[in-house]
């Protein structure tokens, strides 16, 4: 039997069902490319009738992957905690052209020849990232600024000045290395942008790059291997049920964060 849940706390299928309406619980989702974070929100929050929910790290449109959503008071409560934990990505990069987003959904601003990429000169480019470092957030991001939106001042040609902020890559591999492309595996700390970091690649082999995919897989202890597809959402009929089959308790969410905490 397969489990539907990794790292340490394993839920297997065909547990005990818990009885009645949902009332709080932490549930991840599989969000799939296109909707934005906010949208699976307000599907869970459609699908539970829970007013209070919310999530616990955003994915860009185009992304896809772990969603970690909260619903319900006490769970909310615990959103900045699950928020801390080490991020995994997947994240595919178009070497030779840069945009204004430093992703799919920006302006090409730039585009260079990319000659001479190997993958000696890649994994030596890959090792320079590795470790604490200091990374300008990008412009267009929701990080605040006099109450708004960095992206609210792009989007209006507003150049605002960003203090780096201290982030850790603490692996950082190549997945796949084509003509035009890199497929790299991101093992970082909260706060990064994985965007950011693939412009800062580009940059560093010469020939700029943009972010064209990114797959989140893991945050903290939550894996996607077990999320519920987002598409089962999409389907109003089907969705409570599976929210139900994928919920997390408060009590399961304290237990593991207790645990992780005396581990340290």
């Amino acid at each position: 039997m397969v489990p539907r849940w990794s790292a340490d706390i394993i839920f297997m299928p065909g547990q005990p069902e818990r009885a009645g309406r949902i009332e709080s619980g932490v549930f991840t989702v599989d969000k799939p490319a296109g909707p934005s974070s906010f949208r699976m929100v307000q599907l869970v929050r459609r699908a539970l009738n829970i007013k209070k929910t919310g999530h616990a790290g955003t994915l860009d449109p185009f992304a896809t992957g772990l969603l970690v959503i909260c619903s319900g008071r006490p769970a909310t409560r615990l959103i900045s905690r699950l928020m801390d934990g080490e991020k995994v990505y997947e994240a595919t990069m178009r070497l030779g052209v840069e945009t204004s987003t430093q992703d799919p959904e920006g302006e090409v601003v730039a585009q260079r020849p990319v000659v001479d990429i190997n993958s000696a000169r890649v994994e030596d480019c890959l090792a320079g990232f590795i470790g604490e470092q200091l990374q300008v957030p990008p412009i267009y991001s929701a990080l605040k600024h006099k109450g708004k939106p960095l992206y609210h001042y792009a989007r209006k040609g507003v150049e605002i000045e960003r203090e780096p902020r201290l982030i850790t890559v603490s692996e950082l591999e190549c997945l796949d290395l084509g003509r035009d492309s890199i497929t790299i595996r991101v093992c970082c700390s909260k706060g990064t942008y994985i965007r950011t970091l693939a412009a800062d690649i580009g940059e560093k082999l010469g020939c700029g790059a943009h972010l064209v995919a990114l797959r989140r897989l893991r945050s903290g202890f939550f894996d996607v291997s077990g999320a519920v597809a987002g598409a089962e959402l999409l389907e109003s009929s089907q969705a409570e049920q599976a929210l139900f089959d994928n919920m997390l308790t408060v009590d399961e969410i304290l237990a593991r964060l207790a645990n992780e905490t005396g581990s340290k």
